[in-house]
């Protein structure tokens, strides 16, 4: 077998590469999450955040929920990266029963057009800030939060339009 030849059973990958602004974009996308995730770690672990945090058992079961929803949530978004990367066109050798076998396209383009769609009806109405919400801070401590939230306005059309750019790679 020639070096330049992949494996037989892994197929080679079904569309040209992404552009480089596509490549950014996801890249972008799935660093969105993280100040919000970062400050939610830092509140739920109890260091003052300005956060009326005092009906809530910190540490405890709170911790868990900001740490569990802050991770889970960098997950989705790294999942934004497989709109242009290799795993994103075939599934990984080391994934039991689907490894190796190719992704339909439509398989990860409707997911991830919902997902932008449930970001941009989530984000959109808190472009405001959050100094309505119980318990907020005010002054400093809300700017600070205001600013660990606001990525994540990117989030959403950020993954919708890296989600178009896969689908026109892939319909092919």
């Amino acid at each position: 077998m020639v070096a330049n030849q992949l494996s037989p059973t892994v197929p080679a990958p079904l569309a040209p590469p992404p552009g480089r602004w596509a490549v950014l974009a996801a890249k972008a996308a799935a660093l969105t999450a993280l100040p919000s995730g970062i400050w939610r770690i830092v509140m739920g672990i109890g260091i003052p955040v300005g956060f009326d945090t005092s009906n809530l058992a910190v540490p405890g079961w709170f911790s868990v929920l900001c740490i569990a929803m802050s991770l889970a949530t960098e997950g989705l978004a790294l999942l934004t990266l497989g709109l242009v990367q290799p795993w994103g066109e075939v599934v990984p050798a080391w994934i039991p029963l689907i490894g190796g076998k190719r992704v339909a396209p439509l398989a990860a383009v409707v997911p991830a057009l919902l997902g932008a769609a449930a970001l941009m009806w989530l984000t959109i109405p808190r472009a405001g800030g959050f100094g309505a919400a119980e318990g907020a801070p005010s002054g400093l401590p809300l700017v600070v939060m205001d600013a660990c939230y606001a990525p994540l306005l990117l989030w959403g059309p950020l993954l919708a339009v890296v989600t178009v750019a896969y689908y026109r790679r892939r319909r092919g």
